[in-house]
């Protein structure tokens, strides 16, 4: 910031008050950068982990449907049907009933995905704020 005198005409007030927002800016702007990348690195670690849960929780998921079917299966032997038929059977409705839960699952996150507006309502109503007040200062 420079010294200012009671003789200093206004073109340079102007000038000069314009060159310390704009050095302002840029310092939040770096700012902003800075955290953000910390931010994302921090975050990317997360979602390693994350991934790696998600995988094991696949596997999971599949070991349990594995044990469904063959639950299922083995009660359709026990009533009666061959074991070849048993076992498709069972793997077609235990098949069918999974996929009936993704697609309701599939379609109400595309609907929430949908419905909602992805503008940035509170930063566009900030910066805003922030031109106003730097055409009120000028």
């Amino acid at each position: 910031m420079t010294k200012i005198s009671e003789n200093t005409p206004l073109s340079e007030l102007i000038s000069g008050l314009l060159r310390d927002v704009t050095g302002l800016l840029r310092k939040e702007i770096d700012l902003a950068k800075t955290e953000a990348a910390e931010k994302l690195s921090d975050a990317l670690g997360g979602v390693e982990i994350l991934m790696i849960g998600l995988v094991l929780a696949i596997g999971a998921v599949g070991v349990l449907l594995s044990a469904i079917v063959s639950g299922v299966a083995a009660f359709l032997v026990a009533q009666g049907f061959a074991e070849p038929t048993a076992n498709a059977l069972a793997s077609a409705a235990v098949g069918v009933v999974i996929g009936l839960i993704a697609w309701i699952m599939i379609a109400r996150g595309l609907a929430v995905f949908r419905r909602n507006n992805l503008t940035l309502e509170r930063t566009t109503t900030s910066l805003g704020r922030d031109v106003q007040t730097v055409k009120d200062k000028l």
